[in-house]
């Protein structure tokens, strides 16, 4: 069989062969039409011709490659979005994911060897993903070349960094509750000392003084957010201060809130409204009653992430100077059915 070639593309789509080069190989600062790439496209594609990557990477110096390092991708939810975004988004600009599955770690030598790992195979940018949204010391190596974090920051905007809105995603679900009639709202906080936790309840008080509801410190209270502690620090709050609706810090302790409401006698929604928080569906959409929750924006992270650093390719620079300020990402509400109003008395 013939090998298809640049010039047979050129030949179909009756354009020269530099055309079809800048069209497939993404030249930036070329003037082609749109319409003139999408017949180079096509061509290329009823052919079954794509660009010699090795080629292109002797050429430019660049391996088309760019490194995903995430912690404990076998373990979280959250990563598999993470990937799925950067995924998807480095398709589009022709690149291709490398990931490496790292150990949660807080400190910065934690990480060296992963970094070096990819850097080893010589990526173009690395883009970082911790599992959980929190504040980082950057790996020593992780320098030269176009980085960025997804769901952390550094802490002196050395690295563009997205994370997500906790702040309006506790507004969106604490407003859902006042909005439903609710006055006597409770929350179940994290207590590990990390951004969430201050901006979730940051957005508790935000909607209770938009609706002049006074705030109760016999009302918040703090555990684990894994749903024994949920369950037991839901149970203490409701037998002591009767509240019609709980925000919960996650999913993981509104399931245990479910389990405490049952054995108090409390039938959700109808006695007790709950929502919960980073829309873990394997939870959420499988409680009785479904969990309303709001949904943390991994996916788009991970697309904006890898946008990022092929704008920083594109723009020929190895590390653009900061400092950045990290870029908030909405974190929507999912309604489903564990709010209602509260019973008339």
């Amino acid at each position: 069989m013939k090998t298809v070639g640049i010039r047979d593309v050129a030949k179909l789509a009756g354009v020269s062969v530099t055309t079809v080069s800048h069209v497939l190989n993404e030249t930036p600062h070329t003037r082609v039409a749109e319409e003139t790439r999408n017949r180079v496209r096509e061509a290329a594609q009823r052919l079954g011709y794509g660009p010699n990557r090795v080629a292109q990477a002797l050429r430019t110096r660049r391996s088309g490659l760019v490194g995903l390092l995430s912690e404990e991708i076998a373990t979280t939810p959250h990563a598999g979005r993470i990937i799925l975004g950067a995924q998807e988004a480095a398709r589009a600009h022709g690149l291709t994911l490398v990931i490496v599955s790292a150990e949660r770690g807080s400190h910065a030598e934690a990480h060296r060897a992963d970094v070096q790992a990819l850097l080893d195979r010589q990526v173009d940018a690395i883009l970082y993903a911790t599992m959980y949204h929190r504040t980082i010391s950057l790996p020593p190596n992780l320098s030269g070349l176009p980085a960025v974090l997804i769901d952390a920051t550094d802490g002196t905007g050395t690295l563009p960094s997205v994370i997500p809105d906790e702040v309006g995603g506790a507004v969106a679900a604490v407003r859902h509750l006042a909005e439903a009639g609710h006055r006597r709202i409770a929350f179940l906080n994290n207590s590990d000392d990390v951004p969430a936790t201050h901006g979730r309840l940051a957005g508790y008080r935000q909607v209770l003084a938009e609706h002049r509801i006074p705030y109760e410190e016999k009302l918040v209270g703090e555990a684990v957010s894994e749903p024994a502690e949920g369950y037991e620090l839901a149970k203490e709050i409701l037998a002591r201060s009767q509240p019609t609706a709980l925000f919960c810090y996650n999913d993981r302790m509104a399931m245990g809130a479910y389990r405490a409401a049952r054995e108090l006698g409390l039938t959700i929604p109808e006695d007790l409204s709950i929502v919960g928080f980073d829309n873990q569906e394997i939870i959420a959409a499988n409680l009785f009653p479904a969990l309303t929750t709001v949904a943390l924006p991994h996916y788009e992270m991970g697309a904006w992430a890898l946008e990022t650093a092929a704008e920083m390719l594109s723009e020929g620079s190895d590390r653009p100077a900061g400092p950045f300020e990290p870029v908030l990402l909405p974190c929507p509400l999912v309604p489903r059915d564990s709010v209602a109003p509260p019973r008339q008395t």
